[in-house]
């Protein structure tokens, strides 16, 4: 079997000290390639299309998780992480491995022969990662102040407070924004958890909305609500919600 192409994104310099001092001693492994953050990172893996990646889940601007999602392809990936919150047991569930900080060389070792087993067998679980990764990244309620949207080969950063709705679209979420329209894998729970409750609400299981870009809300029928934006486009706002936004408007 040829060496494993590898590549090592992680913020922190004396964790990649560590992982590549493990890594000279492995047989199976060629570094290629390291990275300090996840942009660099996203672009070396989609240019130089490494078989493995030690990948650090929590990183400044750009996430572990967050950067599943810009991939082109995904390599087998091996998580590091200091945190326990919710990457363990989202990842137990699946042959993807993970090493929590700091991790020994026989644990390092450990996790190569797993990824060397699953290459070996030809049992490729990227749609598995895929899918653990955005289940992982839901069970995490912290606030976010951007989001990242992948078209083609460009990474957008869309700040929220320049998104005026978001929209549900089967499996992704399309978001409106000063610039235009993004399409996002994503879904609507994840977005209602991660958004600003005092600048966002969910009007429609299928809409979220920016509360300080309302121009107007009316009623039509017996008991239907029509929220107007300044952007001059129009939201129903389902029965279930009324209470709360108005609530939220002070109305």
């Amino acid at each position: 079997m040829n060496k494993l192409r590898t590549l090592i994104v992680e913020d922190e310099e004396p964790a990649r000290n560590l992982v590549k001092a493990y890594l000279a001693d492995n047989q199976h492994l060629e570094l290629i390639g390291e990275c300090a953050d996840g942009f660099s990172g996203v672009k070396a893996i989609n240019e130089l299309k490494p078989d493995l990646v030690f990948l650090d889940i929590q990183m400044p601007k750009l996430t572990g998780f967050e950067m599943l999602e810009l991939l082109d392809e995904l390599p087998e990936i091996v998580f590091t992480t200091a945190y326990d919150q919710y990457a363990i047991k989202a990842f137990e569930l699946s042959a993807v491995d993970y090493l929590m900080k700091p991790f020994s060389r026989a644990r390092f070792h450990e996790a190569v022969e797993k990824v060397m087993q699953r290459i070996q067998t030809k049992q490729p679980d990227t749609g598995k990662l895929q899918q653990l990764s955005r289940q992982a990244k839901e069970n995490n309620t912290a606030k976010v102040e951007r989001l990242f949207v992948k078209t083609g080969s460009k990474i957008d950063v869309i700040p929220i407070d320049t998104i005026h709705r978001i929209e549900a679209e089967d499996d992704y979420v399309e978001i409106h924004t000063d610039k235009g329209k993004f399409l996002k894998y994503d879904t609507m729970n994840y977005l209602e958890k991660c958004l600003p409750e005092d600048i966002f609400v969910r009007v429609h299981r299928s809409h979220i909305i920016n509360i300080n870009l309302i121009e107007k809300m009316e009623k039509y029928g017996k008991d239907s609500y029509l929220v107007i934006l300044k952007d001059k486009s129009k939201v129903n706002v389902s029965k279930s919600r009324v209470k709360e936004l108005k609530e939220q408007l002070g109305i």
